[in-house]
């Protein structure tokens, strides 16, 4: 998980970085630079989900991931965890929980978070979560600058979602198939352009009620597709 740990220091430093500018620069710029980053993250979701190759599994996961994450009520549970959180650190930033699941839901569905956990969890040198990290560096600057130390603290999810996946990667790696993991980023790519549509203020979802579908497309694609 060497790959994973220094993601998370990446992160770290970008939003210590991005603290600090915070301070020195005026709303309008900080404002402009979140707008681009919801820009290019409806591109890069749209970019992931055309890799499907079957859209009635695509909309099948989505509307059963769906339906199970509504019925457990993740986004309540996430949100009530990082308004703990906040209080733990007695943080007094408004935009916290927004800056917090924000970032989860940007460096965790990108194909880079998938596919870099895969690979280091196939034994090879994790050179995806290395760019990665740096790629999630600059944009905790970024994101910080706009939300505050919420962003810091996704790094905690973060080592849980691809820790995870690196270890699952490890013990089934004889079963996972190219269209498995296509299949899953172009679920997570539907979840980026509604994260993208968060962003420029558009509509608010409830996207974390829709994580279970990433499980739900690997199980359909293995048994039924």
């Amino acid at each position: 998980m060497i790959g994973t740990i220094i993601n998370v220091i990446a992160i770290v430093i970008g939003t210590i970085v991005g603290m600090i500018l915070k301070s020195k620069l005026p709303d309008r710029i900080t404002s402009t630079i979140f707008h681009g980053i919801g820009l290019f993250t409806i591109f890069l979701g749209i970019s992931m989900a055309l890799k499907t190759n079957n859209f009635f599994l695509l909309i099948l996961s989505i509307v059963i991931g769906s339906l199970i994450g509504s019925i457990l009520d993740i986004d309540k549970h996430v949100n009530n965890f990082s308004e703990w959180l906040k209080t733990k650190v007695k943080s007094k930033n408004e935009r916290f929980t927004e800056g917090f699941i924000t970032a989860f839901l940007l460096y965790c569905m990108g194909s880079m978070a998938i596919l870099g956990s895969i690979e280091e969890g196939l034994g090879n040198t994790p050179n995806l979560l290395l760019s990665k990290s740096v790629l999630d560096g600059f944009s905790s600057m970024a994101l910080a600058s706009s939300l505050g130390i919420g962003v810091m603290f996704s790094a905690i999810p973060l080592i849980i979602y691809q820790g995870g996946i690196t270890l699952i990667a490890s013990s089934i790696q004889d079963i996972l198939t190219t269209t498995m993991i296509n299949e899953l980023s172009a679920v997570g790519g539907l979840i980026l352009i509604g994260l993208g549509i968060e962003i420029l203020e558009i509509k608010k979802l409830k996207l974390l009620n829709m994580i279970p579908s990433l499980i739900v497309v690997i199980i359909l694609s293995y048994y039924f597709f």
